[in-house]
C-alpha cells in the first residue's frame, strides 16, 4: 500500500468514525474535532497495517480492521505509549478514566482463553451500505473466510440495533446485551465457523 492509498484509508475511516456512538464518547468536544478524529483514524490504520489486519473492499469503500487476538494480547506496557498518546491527542484525562472502565466489561465478554477473531471496526461510505449490498457481502464473505481459516471464533459488538439485527441475519448469534453508561443497549454477537449450521459445504 503506497501513501496516497494509506491517506485515503486514514481520510474515510476518519469520516466514518464520527457516525459511530463509541467513538463520539471516545473524542472529547470542543477546540479542533476533526483533528482528534483524524489522530485516532490514524492512529487504528496504522495498528491494523502493523497487525495485517486491515480489510479495504474492492472499490474501496469498505473499510475494516479484523484482529487475530487473544486476553494475552492485553499488555499495558506494550501500547502504554500509543495510549497516553491517545489520551493527550484524543480523549483527554477525564475521558481516558470511564474509558478505560468500559472497555475493560467489553473485554470481559471475550474469551479470556486462547485465540478469536476481533471485528475492531467496520465501516461502509453511505451510498454502499448494507449487508445485501455487494461491498457488504464482499466484506462479510472476507471476515467469514478468515473465521473458518482459522478455525477461531469471531466476535463484534455495537451499540446499533439495526446493526445488531443485520449481524445476526448474516450469521452472528447474539450472546449478551449490556445497559451501557451512555443509555445505550450494546449487543455482543459472535460467529463460530464449527457450529454445523455454518459449516462449508
Amino acid at each position: 500500500m503506497n501513501k496516497q492509498e494509506k491517506e485515503e484509508i486514514i481520510e474515510k475511516v476518519s469520516t466514518l468514525l464520527k457516525e459511530i456512538p463509541s467513538s463520539m464518547d471516545i473524542v472529547r468536544t470542543g477546540g479542533n474535532r476533526d483533528r482528534r478524529f483524524r489522530y485516532l483514524a490514524t492512529h487504528m490504520v496504522e495498528k491494523a497495517i502493523e497487525k495485517d489486519a486491515l480489510i479495504v473492499s474492492e472499490n474501496r469503500q469498505g473499510i475494516a480492521i479484523l484482529f487475530k487476538t487473544s486476553k494475552k494480547d492485553d499488555n499495558i506496557w506494550k501500547d502504554l505509549w500509543s495510549q497516553l498518546k491517545l489520551v493527550v491527542n484524543v480523549t483527554g484525562v477525564r475521558n481516558a478514566m470511564n474509558i478505560l472502565k468500559t472497555q475493560k466489561y467489553i473485554k470481559d465478554q471475550r474469551p479470556q482463553e486462547g485465540e478469536y477473531l476481533y471485528c475492531w471496526f467496520w465501516g461502509i461510505l453511505k451510498e454502499y451500505r448494507g449487508a445485501e449490498t455487494q461491498v457488504g457481502r464482499e466484506m462479510k464473505d472476507e471476515f467469514f473466510r478468515r473465521a473458518h481459516e482459522t478455525g477461531l471464533e469471531l466476535y463484534a459488538e455495537t451499540r446499533g440495533r439495526t446493526n445488531a439485527i443485520v449481524y445476526q441475519r448474516v450469521g452472528f448469534d447474539l450472546f449478551h446485551k449490556w445497559d451501557h453508561p451512555s443509555g445505550d443497549t450494546m449487543y455482543f454477537l459472535k460467529y463460530n465457523p464449527n457450529n454445523p449450521r455454518n459449516k462449508k459445504s
